[in-house]
């Protein structure tokens, strides 16, 4: 679980949220990429798509991963495989 500190309201993490995980763990989290045609979006999306998790909470209030999803540009888990595939296609295309 990650301390609330590290949180940003609007999901996922906070730049001091990345600095203490890259810190304590040896990674190198970047900021969300929230448009374009980054593949490294269209790897996020389309994993965040496939999280079982709910996308809302039982007082309808949004979850941490909806509220990730919608930092990467994406309204819903179905938004987000839509344009995880639409991204990588046009990838694609330019070769």
């Amino acid at each position: 679980m990650v301390a609330k500190k590290h949180q940003n309201p609007s999901g996922g993490l906070n730049a001091a949220g990345r600095a203490h995980f890259n810190r304590t763990t040896g990674s190198n989290l970047k900021a969300p990429v929230k448009s374009g045609d980054n593949p490294r979006r269209a790897s996020f999306l389309a994993r965040m798509a496939g999280n079982s998790g709910p996308e809302r909470n039982a007082k309808g209030e949004p979850t941490r991963l909806l509220l990730s999803l919608k930092a990467w540009g994406a309204s819903s888990k179905a938004d987000a495989r839509k344009k995880a595939a639409a991204i990588t296609k046009r990838n694609k295309a330019r070769g």
